[in-house]
């Protein structure tokens, strides 16, 4: 073989091992090549060796470099980019159905909850006996077509509603001027609130939804339900609402003249000196009032605050906005629902927890109580950051033994000696509310009952501690070491739900 002169003019040569007998007859005859390759070879490796393992387990071919007399592992370039490139489009391609999927499910939710909205407009709400349909408005609605079918909440054929009287919508119209803006009193997080004069001379308070939204339409109905179950003198009263025929979500009350105890305390009526002392401790007990007969209801408002305190001509309460309010299951110690109110307001532990209880209205009402001792706000951003929210404010206050820094310096604290006891009862009643364990906070009722004992007293001998029943005239050390043995309440504060209250009639 390596004498036939074609092996000098190869481009490459291939050693390729045989047997050494087919060498032997290779020599003699190198035309039987084929059938002494066919005989193959035989290659022999130490078996302690995992050189070919590892080549192997990296998805490579074992070999031998018969240059360099060594082992080699022959890799499977084009395998391997193969292999990448299939789990590559399965990859690509199993992203492409999610996303596909995702879209999907969102379009259907979307269009479910599109779906509900209209059945809560069209069936839940009945439809007045004197609607006449769509008229010209500034605001254009969806109107659903539907028909309605009569349920046991349709009272009268639909003249009522829950028990309240459903309004024709161009009745509304006309009292409120077509809603002209003169008209408005204020506006909040539901909607805009207009004076009114009904065709019966009735002067009423129409509020007006902002959109026709699930969310929207459940705190509608909500209030509707809330307000048809009660009725007190310092609640304000609900006289209708209007139908599901109607272009827009109307609800109607009673108009309070008066303002908000809000306006009064640090809006635009604070320099009017008509919120005395004495005003604003009656003010606190009518509240409080208005709040334990809610929970004697089993209802939690959710939502008190200074700007849902409305005032008569008189000064008397009038507790509103019930959007937010649930009706509390028997035999329950509280509700799970995600935490809604105005931040300030919220209860920590409900913030925190996400579970509802009365007691979450009790440290509301906590803070509206330092809102009245001090006419300031309960969320301020403009104060020292640690002050920011007033609960925390208030309580750094009372750690210090610096209630005088708290209070507003147009209620006499440091000249009058009742007021200064009275005003110091209040807070440490005030502190009880907002402790934040609502197991710590007394009731509603055990809330009422302390404001009304402090009404009562006539010199600074009689004001009582709260917690405690001995006489004070200040407040003592065991005070701040109860609130010291826990940690200060922290109410969100990051976003304000605004009531502006524009003007009044």
């Amino acid at each position: 073989m390596l004498g036939d002169p074609r092996y000098g003019i190869c481009r490459e040569i291939v050693v390729v091992p045989v047997y050494e007998a087919a060498a032997k007859d290779l020599e003699v005859n190198p035309m039987i090549m084929q059938a002494a390759l066919r005989g193959g070879f035989e290659l022999q490796w130490e078996a302690d060796n995992d050189q070919c393992r590892r080549c192997r387990d990296s998805d490579g071919i074992c070999g031998y470099n018969h240059s360099s007399n060594s082992f080699t592992c022959f890799p499977t370039t084009e395998e391997k980019k193969d292999g990448k490139a299939l789990k590559l489009a399965l990859g690509l391609g199993a992203a492409g159905v999610i996303i596909l999927v995702g879209i999907g499910a969102l379009c259907v939710r979307q269009h479910r909850r599109k779906k509900i909205v209209a059945q809560l407009i069209s069936r839940d709400l009945p439809t007045s006996p004197s609607s006449k349909g769509p008229t010209t408005s500034t605001t254009n609605y969806s109107q659903s077509n539907s028909s309605y079918s009569t349920s046991k909440y349709d009272i009268e054929r639909g003249s009522t509603y829950f028990g309240a009287h459903v309004f024709n919508y161009e009745e509304l119209e006309e009292a409120t001027d077509n809603f002209n803006p003169s008209k408005q009193l204020g506006e909040g997080g539901f909607g805009t609130v207009y004076y009114g004069v009904l065709r019966d001379g009735r002067v009423v308070a129409v509020k007006r939804l902002y959109e026709n939204n699930l969310k929207r339409v459940d705190q509608y109905m909500n209030e509707i339900e809330i307000l048809t179950l009660i009725l007190h003198p310092y609640l304000v009263k609900l006289y209708g609402c209007t139908s599901r025929r109607s272009r827009e979500l109307l609800l109607v009350y009673e108009y309070i003249p008066n303002g908000t105890v809000a306006d009064h305390l640090h809006g635009k009526r604070s320099n009017s000196g008509l919120l005395t002392w004495h005003v604003r401790l009656r003010i606190a007990i009518e509240t409080a009032t208005a709040l334990a007969y809610l929970h004697r209801k089993e209802i939690i408002h959710r939502d008190v605050k200074s700007n849902n305190i409305l005032l008569d001509k008189n000064f008397h309460v009038k507790v509103a906005d019930f959007g937010l309010s649930r009706l509390f299951p028997n035999d329950v110690t509280h509700v799970s629902t995600a935490p809604q109110g105005t931040p300030g307001y919220v209860d920590p532990e409900y913030h925190q927890c996400y579970h509802l209880t009365e007691k979450s209205d009790v440290y509301s009402f906590g803070v509206v109580l330092v809102e009245l001792i001090s006419a300031k706000k309960a969320v301020d951003i403009s104060r020292h950051r640690h002050d920011i929210n007033l609960a925390n404010m208030a309580i750094s206050r009372i750690q210090n033994q610096a209630l005088h820094e708290l209070v507003d310096p147009s209620l006499g604290f440091e000249n009058d000696f009742v007021v200064k006891n009275t005003v110091t009862a209040v807070a440490g009643l005030a502190f009880r509310c907002l402790q934040q364990e609502r197991d710590m906070r007394p009731s509603m009722e055990e809330v009422l009952e302390a404001l009304e004992e402090i009404k009562g007293v006539r010199s600074g001998s009689d004001v009582v501690d709260i917690r405690s029943g001995t006489e004070v005239v200040d407040i003592k050390s065991d005070d701040v070491g109860l609130l010291k043995s826990i940690p200060p309440p922290f109410s969100p504060d990051s976003a304000t739900e605004k009531w502006v209250q524009i003007k009044s009639m």
